[in-house]
């Protein structure tokens, strides 16, 4: 009875932006990061991959947090390509700030741009009947 079973720490966290969602899940182990199982190294276009490599890089500046000997595992559903990267780097960041329990890391993510943290959940609105679009309508003329 002397030994102690060690637990596992996995730590899961939510991104959203627009009609996209990303869940984040964060465990030890060699330092993958997967987006829907495919490595960030392969992801294309490169504007997608950099979005995505900012949280991990901001965390490496940081020499108590070894980025490399967890794994970030994130499944992305709906919206299009860039609300997909974008939740999925707060999903992300996020998770990171809950395994390492670091404050110093969150308001480093805060200074560099506010929604690593905080979803943005502004969505498009929809177009009404007999209008244009969300608020265009037509010109009511009394002549």
């Amino acid at each position: 009875m002397g030994t102690k079973a060690k637990l596992k720490k996995i730590v899961n966290e939510v991104g959203k932006r627009k009609t996209a969602v990303a869940r984040a899940t964060i465990k030890e182990g060699s330092g993958v990061v997967r987006v829907n199982k495919k490595p960030v190294d392969v992801i294309e276009p490169e504007v997608v991959r950099a979005k995505l490599a900012e949280p991990m890089f901001i965390a490496a500046q940081f020499p108590e947090i070894n980025t490399t000997s967890i794994d970030v595992d994130v499944t992305v559903t709906g919206g299009g390509f860039m609300g997909q990267a974008e939740a999925a780097r707060t999903a992300i960041a996020r998770s990171l700030v809950e395994w390492t329990a670091n404050e110093q890391l969150r308001e480093a993510y805060l200074g560099y741009d506010r929604h690593l943290m905080v979803s943005d959940m502004r969505k498009k609105e929809m177009k009404k009947f007999g209008a244009k679009g969300a608020r265009a309508k037509r010109q009511k003329s009394y002549r």
